[in-house]
């Protein structure tokens, strides 16, 4: 059964190549209070966090955020990704966790090349350290996850999950370098399960394919308890499936899975993502304005005429509220006249606005940063010594608002 999505934008969101791009680097602590309050308001159950032990701002900021949060909402829960080591595991403890996402690399060449031990010796480790967090700390949550799950050997990983099942909540099966197929997805999930009927199953996909979102999707309709997702995918290299992403998706597929989720608040949390980065919402977040945006003519005509032809999704329900026609190269008649008309109140017949048009795309080379479509169009609109429709100024701001 789905219980629901795990936000990892706070940890592997500030190991993406975005940070770095956008000079960011990190998020401050400012950052962090407003999008975990976007989480919150959201209705997302399960945030990451990096471990205390990455870095003592890291942990100075958890300690102040974990109290905004739980004063909040005291039933989200806060996991820290955490090397399965005592030391880390006690430090994240001792700041107020409520649960831990240990982790191991389960391919032969990471027991050669990270932890210099056979597998013997490192199942010997973990399943004295997982019974021992167990002992101490009956009710917290853990989840053990194998790295690189899907280049994994199958036998190796039930080597150590069947020593240490009976002692963890989740166990998880991440993506790690995005090699999985929604075929190989299907199929592990399965066995999985089949094996380990008691424990819950957790995945996170990497999209160095492109296939993060089908992947998890997958997952969802395998059976898969948790998935993991971030605002706009941020993560390592190509980054994960994006949380608005998700949620679309998964309401696509039955609105019980998004139960409990404030969707009409998706679109606002990708836009302050942007303006913490002070970049764009991505071209390709599906929850975004890009998604509402027509830039061909014939477009522009059913768009204008009956939005449903080329808009399937009500992404209003996710807070897309608007919708963007723009003029270009490609602009037929259609806008043009629209625009000029609605806009810009131009007294203008439709085969004035076809003439118009023959020369706008004649001089649509022009087109630049400076010379922007509006500017362009207006320019020969005046050529034309167009009459204007005279209207209150009351009416127009009236007529914008709804326009737009």
């Amino acid at each position: 059964m789905f219980k629901g999505i795990i936000d990892t934008t706070l940890r592997d969101g500030q190991q993406s190549p975005l940070l770095f791009d956008s000079f960011k680097y990190s998020f401050s602590l400012e950052d962090k209070i407003k999008l975990t309050s976007g989480l919150l308001d959201l209705g997302v159950p399960n945030i990451e966090f990096f471990s205390p032990i990455v870095s003592e701002h890291e942990r100075r900021d958890f300690v102040k955020l974990r109290k905004k949060i739980k004063a909040k909402n005291p039933n989200t829960k806060l996991l820290a990704h955490c090397r399965c080591n005592l030391k880390d595991i006690e430090e994240a403890v001792k700041v107020g966790f409520d649960g831990l996402n240990l982790y191991l690399n389960g391919t032969s060449q990471a027991h050669v090349h990270i932890y210099n031990q056979s597998l013997v010796t490192l199942k010997t480790e973990i399943t004295s350290i997982i019974k021992t967090v167990r002992e101490k700390y009956a009710n917290l949550y853990l989840r053990f996850s194998i790295e690189d799950a899907f280049r994994t050997k199958e036998q190796d990983m039930y080597t150590i999950l069947d020593t240490i099942s009976g002692y963890i909540n989740t166990i998880g099966i991440p993506d790690t370098v995005g090699v999985a197929t929604p075929n190989a997805v299907r199929e592990l999930i399965s066995k999985l399960k089949l094996r380990y009927p008691h424990v819950d199953l957790e995945c996170h996909f990497h999209n160095d394919r492109g296939l993060a979102m089908i992947n998890t999707v997958t997952a969802v309709e395998a059976g898969i308890s948790y998935v993991d997702a971030s605002i706009w995918g941020l993560a390592e290299r190509s980054g994960i499936a994006s949380l608005t992403g998700v949620l679309f998706n998964l309401s696509e597929i039955d609105k019980a899975l998004v139960k409990g989720y404030n969707l009409n608040l998706c679109y606002p949390l990708n836009v302050l993502m942007g303006s913490i980065l002070k970049l764009q919402v991505p071209y390709n977040e599906p929850v975004s304005i890009t998604n509402r945006t027509h830039i061909a003519g014939v477009h522009h005509k059913a768009i204008l005429n009956s939005p449903k032809i080329y808009e399937a999704h009500q992404l209003q329900q996710f807070g897309v509220t608007k919708n963007q026609l723009l003029l270009g190269p490609l602009t037929g008649w259609n806008l043009i006249y629209y625009y000029l008309r609605e806009f810009e109140y131009y007294d203008i017949s439709q085969d004035q606005a076809k003439v118009i048009t023959r020369e706008f795309k004649q001089l649509s080379k022009k087109l630049s940063k400076k010379v922007r479509p509006e500017k362009l169009l207006i320019q020969i609109a005046d050529k034309f010594k167009l009459p204007k429709i005279h209207l209150d100024r009351e009416y127009i701001d009236y007529r914008i608002e709804n326009l737009t």
